[in-house]
């Protein structure tokens, strides 16, 4: 006879990683259930101290309304990790988890150092049984080791159950991506306990996400979905973005190819936007962890199929940095180009991975005077990712060839050619007639991400180039 198990009830909740997963998925959490106490944790002090001040340390449309609403009320956010711990029935594994820069898998695969130090700190401070949640992004079977961690420091009455939630957000709508869901992904192991603690982390999204959204699965499939969606959706990047340098050597408009690609409902619109690349924190590190993945299970045309993808990423933000290069007479050197944007995508203010870091660099090569603006982007933020060593480790240099506008209209002041490199709404309606008097002729614009009205800007004078179109005339 099979012992049954008692439901589980959760009452607090603790995150560690104060993040922009952790922080945004556990604020609503705490905004949609006033019942659960709900913690976020982490190390950094600094961060932690923006969580509790009136300038929370990410920017997501909504976030702020959520937060000032339950903090102080039913969310705390904490550098206590240990007492977090202790007082929680569910603990959310939300740390970085970013690419290996040296040893085994070198550049493919993730360093798991902070997954383990925070499972190994779970089971040391832990005084009674716990649901450990990875909502980190990680290679699949990483439950594994965290189970054999957790196994392994268990104590009479005290037993840790392992699920994955791996997170689906899309910066820019994370909380709208949160209130409302395509699907909660929550998978398990078989055994009774384990399907205890799915059903428990089920009831708690229960409390706002319809119940056919929640969909519960083994443990490994859990983990390769997260790798496996992004990584389609980076390919339909890669796949418009490869059709756009045929668009423009023939004279074809991508925009009208994906449109009438899209409208295909066994292909459908979305993700079909050409651009000068994808960023974020996401798409190349789940890539390359599936490319590591795939090598390591001896399936190297595997491991090729997907490497592709990150290669024609490069390759687009080369071709596109070229590009500007070409039209401005074969030279950017000591020539001002303003560059309007510097995020990897609209409202966010995350850099990560950004297509602008690498296309400024290639600039910055050129002996090219640089005039950035990004209306979200912290200055500190910009020079950080200009000055990292794997980018350019000349700070000096840096700041001769680079200034930060606090406008856009400012940023074009003066310049040779415009580079459009974040699809913010506000550069559509910028003052172009202003900015186009104050420019050195012929004026160039090049929309990386087009969003800009090409034959508004040419009846002003502009020579306008966009991504996935041949020249204007």
């Amino acid at each position: 006879m099979s012992k049954e198990i008692t439901p589980i009830v959760v009452k607090s909740i603790a995150c560690i990683g104060a993040g922009y997963v952790g922080g945004p998925t556990c604020s609503m959490i705490a905004w949609k259930c006033p019942h659960i106490k709900v913690t976020i944790v982490d190390m950094n002090a600094e961060r932690i101290a923006a969580w509790n001040s009136d300038k929370l340390p990410i920017y997501e449309p909504g976030l702020e309304e959520i937060v000032k609403a339950r903090r102080g009320k039913n969310l705390f956010f904490s550098t206590d990790v240990d007492k977090a711990i202790i007082e929680a029935d569910l603990i959310f594994v939300s740390v970085n988890t970013p690419t290996k820069k040296s040893g085994v898998g070198a550049g493919y695969a993730a360093d798991l150092f902070y997954i383990e130090a925070c499972t190994r700190n779970i089971a040391k401070v832990s005084t009674s049984s716990k649901i450990v949640v990875e909502k980190s992004t990680v290679p699949s079977r990483t439950a594994s080791s965290m189970r054999t961690i957790l196994e392994a420091n268990s104590r009479p009455g005290l037993r840790f159950d392992i699920l994955s939630n791996p997170e689906f957000l899309a910066e820019g709508t994370a909380i709208a991506d949160l209130e409302n869901p395509d699907r909660v992904l929550i998978g398990s192991l078989g055994t009774p306990e384990a399907k205890a603690a799915q059903a428990a982390l089920v009831s708690v999204y229960e409390n706002w996400v319809p119940k056919e959204r929640c969909i519960t699965t083994g443990l490994w499939s859990s983990e390769l979905s997260k790798l496996a969606a992004n990584a389609l959706l980076a390919q339909r990047i890669s796949s418009i973005n490869a059709l756009s340098a045929i668009c423009e050597a023939t004279g074809a408009d991508i925009d009208e190819v994906a449109h009438a690609c899209g409208t295909d409902t066994r292909i459908g619109p979305k993700f079909l936007k050409a651009s000068v690349g994808f960023g974020g924190s996401c798409f190349q590190k789940d890539i390359l962890n599936l490319v590591y993945l795939s090598e390591s299970l001896h399936l190297p045309e595997v491991a090729d199929y997907w490497r592709q993808i990150t290669i024609m990423n490069e390759y687009q933000k080369s071709r596109f940095s070229q590009r500007v290069v070409t039209s401005l007479f074969n030279t950017i050197t000591k020539k001002k180009i303003a560059v309007l944007g510097f995020a990897f995508k609209k409202d966010t203010g995350d850099t990560r991975e950004s297509p602008a870091i690498t296309i400024i660099k290639h600039f910055r090569a050129e002996d090219a005077k640089i005039t950035i603006y990004d209306p979200k982007v912290p200055e500190r933020q910009i020079w950080l990712d200009l000055t990292d060593p794997t980018v350019a480790n000349d700070a000096v240099r840096v700041k001769e060839q680079v200034t930060l506008a606090p406008s856009a209209v400012e940023a074009c002041m003066g310049a040779e050619g415009i580079v459009v490199l974040t699809e913010w709404d506000e550069f559509k309606t910028l003052d172009w007639a202003k900015i186009y008097d104050s420019m050195t002729k012929p004026a160039f614009v090049f929309d990386g991400r087009g969003i800009l009205d090409v034959a508004a800007l040419t009846k002003i004078g502009f020579k306008v180039e966009r991504i996935g179109r041949g020249v204007s005339e």
